[in-house]
């Protein structure tokens, strides 16, 4: 594939609107990753929203905190990043870049990146020649769209979809989007697949003899209802990890969950043998969320029940940082072995049996594992590939 010339791109997201540190790896690497290919990057918030606290455990007006969480991110990651963003509050202050300054991007940019549909599209970025739309939580962003198409979408359904309409190009970690058996809705948009950057030079470094645990990062259920198509409710991991919660005593390694929101079972998990850590201590900045991750011998993950049931394809960020890392991963299958390479370095399952079978397997020849996740990580999501594909993808 030809590498695309340097263009002038914003790209959006949640880093400092929701400071943590999976979320930070989440989106910045789309920044990091363009600048290293030599393109004029910029980060861009614009929310309309306030942004969470999340030692309180509340959303605050206040932005001081989250702001300099962000800038020290990105000078830490390459000087000159944190000079490269600009943060517009639900008052509409600008923090990094000053109001004439972020007008001057966005007059000569070339593409606008709208991650996860963070941003709201105002006049002045409508006038960007070329606007991307990725859909980063498969069916959860399409699930209105069979109630739109019908003339039955609630008010705040036909607004985020006609937010969403105003886009030029459509992308989904959904790669089976369209294929049999996947049932995450079409209509209205032409989704076609991309896949999470990283920034692989980020992720060596990763010690050589880690913990002997199993791990992941994660939130037991979402606040919101999950999505609702064709009259079935689907939800959020709490439904899929239901399967597996005998798992720890049939194995002799230890699983072990970083636990955030979401309602968590605690005295149940412990009860069947789940090692729990405080989800928000393994993450409250990108670098203890990346030292987690390396302390891991492997991950162990199932997946939403609205990514599995749909049989979507979608492949976790997280993971795709463990594999970056030298990290094995075991994860629930989502449909993503119709495409992906599976069985060393990637392992998947369904069943609890075959849980136990993937995690045995790992630790049976882990440097085999290890060793191939790192070779995966570069075959399958090096941000260089991947962000120059989505490019060359919109551009056509």
């Amino acid at each position: 594939m030809r590498k695309i010339p340097p263009k002038t791109v914003i790209v959006s997201g949640l880093a400092a609107t929701y400071p943590l540190g999976g979320v930070a790896w989440d989106y910045i690497q789309y920044l990091h990753g363009f600048y290293n290919l030599g393109h004029d990057v910029y980060y861009l918030e614009d929310t309309g929203g306030w942004a969470y606290d999340p030692f309180n455990v509340t959303f605050v007006e206040d932005m001081s905190y989250h702001i300099g969480y962000l800038s020290d991110f990105l000078a830490r990651l390459a000087p000159g990043l944190e000079k490269r963003f600009c943060v517009r509050d639900a008052a509409d202050n600008h923090y990094g870049l000053s109001r004439e300054q972020l007008a001057a991007v966005v007059k000569r940019a070339d593409v606008f990146i709208n991650v996860s549909t963070t941003c709201q599209v105002r006049p002045e970025y409508l006038k960007i020649p070329v606007k991307i739309l990725i859909d980063s939580d498969p069916l959860y962003t399409q699930s209105d769209i069979p109630r739109y198409l019908a003339g039955e979408a609630d008010e705040k359904a036909v607004k985020n979809i006609d937010n969403m309409r105003l886009h030029d190009r459509f992308f989904s970690f959904a790669e089976n989007f369209g294929k049999p058996g996947c049932l995450v809705p079409a209509g209205l948009f032409d989704w076609r697949p991309t896949r999470q950057p990283v920034v692989l030079s980020c992720w060596q470094g990763a010690p050589a003899a880690p913990r002997d645990v199993f791990t992941t990062v994660l939130s037991w259920q979402p606040k919101e209802t999950g999505p609702l198509v064709d009259g079935v409710q689907y939800g959020g991991k709490n439904l899929e990890f239901e399967k597996f919660l005998d798992l720890p005593r049939r194995t002799g390694a230890v699983l072990e969950l970083a636990l955030g929101d979401g309602r968590p079972p605690r005295e149940l998990l412990e009860e069947k043998g789940w090692k729990l850590r405080d989800g928000f201590a393994m993450s409250q900045t990108p670098w203890k969320y990346r030292d987690y991750i390396w302390e891991s011998l492997a991950e162990f993950s199932p997946a939403k029940n609205a990514y599995v049931a749909s049989r979507s394809g979608w492949f976790s960020c997280r993971s795709a940082c463990y594999l970056a890392s030298g990290r094995p991963v075991v994860v629930q299958d989502t449909g993503f072995t119709d495409f992906l390479p599976t069985g060393e370095g990637i392992v998947a399952f369904s069943t609890q049996d075959e849980a136990l079978s993937a995690i045995e397997a790992v630790r049976g020849n882990w440097p085999a594992h290890a060793l191939a996740a790192k070779r995966l990580a570069k075959e399958i999501f090096d941000a260089d590939t991947v962000l120059n594909k989505l490019l060359a993808d919109a551009l056509a």
